[in-house]
């Protein structure tokens, strides 16, 4: 799950009416085994593994991250968020430590409906009383669909960055 790419920091935008209150239903998974959240994970993640996804969703837990899961009127899951305080540095904030958008993720057939929205508010709503003053976010360069969500959430595109890499070798 790489987190390269575009970083986001949310703008002061003010809030707009949702229409999605009206629709979903926003709540914490079950546990860490939460076969919906792990679902909804390997939607947004695919490239990681049952196995690794279970992982992550353990840790996530256990370090006090922030998750919610969106279920529509049937209790389906059609949507989730995770956030992160996080402590070192974040590309394009001004503060430390931030709240930062990990994953979020809606189903195709509910996205434009202010899913996203209500999941990204609950998230400012946790960082507010955390006492955070910033939220940030990435996306992948290539991600344009990612980047005009993040837009239209308020999040203030920040930089661009391409990561490098490169071996040490052992002598």
């Amino acid at each position: 799950m790489t987190r390269d790419g575009v970083r986001f920091r949310h703008s002061a935008t003010p809030p707009t009416r949702n229409p999605a209150r009206n629709i979903v239903q926003l709540v914490p998974p079950a546990d860490a085994e939460d076969p919906r959240w792990l679902a909804l994970r390997l939607q947004l993640w695919p490239e990681g593994t049952e196995a690794d996804h279970r992982d992550g969703m353990a840790d996530s837990l256990t370090r006090g991250h922030f998750v919610m899961l969106a279920l529509s009127p049937d209790a389906a899951a059609v949507g989730f968020v995770e956030a992160s305080k996080r402590h070192d540095y974040v590309n394009g904030t001004n503060s430390s430590p931030v709240a930062f958008l990990e994953g979020l993720y809606v189903e195709p057939n509910f996205r434009r409906k202010g899913v996203a929205r209500s999941l990204v508010d609950a998230v400012e709503s946790w960082a507010r009383a955390e006492g955070l003053c910033e939220l940030a976010s990435d996306s992948p360069l290539l991600n344009t669909d990612g980047h005009a969500a993040h837009r239209a959430l308020g999040f203030d595109e920040t930089e661009r960055v391409v990561y490098f890499r490169r071996e040490v070798p052992r002598r």
